[in-house]
């Protein structure tokens, strides 16, 4: 295990120019990370435009929902950053050309972060200025606080990523849709839309053992009651630790078997 995790960045910056030379030439691409987010903050946002002029206090719904839907789309584009970058080398045959090479799991994971930061900063930079000139909703009004934020949600994404890529190792292209549906299958889970509490009791534990979950909350706390919400934020923080850990150990232990087993080509079938 301890080989298959050395890394060099020489290869990781191959990969990450890899897949980044790919997005100018490829409309979907292209749409994935400016006209979908786009789309989602336009349906989104007027529903929400619509529903603040019932507000019975001086919350602004419209705060909260808007800023709901921006960091769930962080969370969503994050986790198809890895596993559909997994996904695209299966599709072009490519997998098993990409691991003869010197290059590891640690490279490949490694580059994919990078690769899913710069996603994260040009959707993060569509939806700000979608939001601003459509509903007037400055996504920087979170402060400071806009930056472990989303550092959280980027990572639990991510996180989520391995895990679907994981088990699109150990079962093949059959499972490619939690590539596109890992997230939303837990997002009643995650109280993006609305607080922990209005979930049963029992659901509400596991609400709580997810990272993304801490970070809704922490969101709305801030445009309700305007206070730094730094339990909710070290909290994430250790979730995510706890999370990464337990997603690399099972990518890395599917890695292993598939390549033992020879499935690695019959990943392409």
């Amino acid at each position: 295990m301890l080989l298959t995790l050395r890394m060099n960045i020489t290869r990781i910056y191959a990969l990450v120019l890899r897949y980044l030379y790919l997005y100018p030439r490829s409309i979907p691409r292209i749409l994935d990370v400016i006209f979908w987010p786009i789309v989602d903050i336009l349906i989104w946002g007027f529903l929400t435009a619509y529903l603040a002029q019932f507000k019975t206090n001086n919350v602004s719904f419209a705060h909260i929902l808007l800023g709901a839907i921006i960091f769930w789309d962080f969370v969503l584009r994050a986790q198809q950053s890895v596993s559909i970058s997994f996904l695209e080398e299966v599709w072009e045959r490519n997998l098993l050309n990409l691991f003869v090479t010197p290059i590891t799991l640690a490279d490949f994971i490694l580059a994919t972060v990078f690769v899913g930061l710069a996603r994260i900063f040009l959707i993060g930079a569509t939806l700000y200025i979608a939001s601003l000139v459509f509903f007037q909703f400055n996504l920087f009004s979170f402060g400071i606080l806009l930056i472990p934020l989303v550092v959280n949600l980027f990572f639990f994404g991510w996180i989520l990523g391995l895990i679907a890529t994981s088990i699109l190792l150990r079962f093949g292209q059959s499972a490619q849709v939690l590539a596109f549906a890992l997230t939303t299958l837990i997002q009643p889970f995650m109280a993006v839309f609305y607080p922990v509490s209005v979930l049963p009791k029992f659901l509400q534990y596991i609400a709580l053992s997810i990272p993304a979950t801490h970070v809704f909350e922490g969101m709305r706390t801030v445009v309700i009651k305007g206070i730094v919400p730094l339990d909710h934020l070290v909290i994430a923080t250790l979730l995510n630790f706890i999370w990464l850990t337990i997603s690399l150990l099972i990518f890395v232990k599917m890695f292993e078997y598939v390549r033992n087993e020879g499935k690695l080509l019959k990943l392409t079938d």
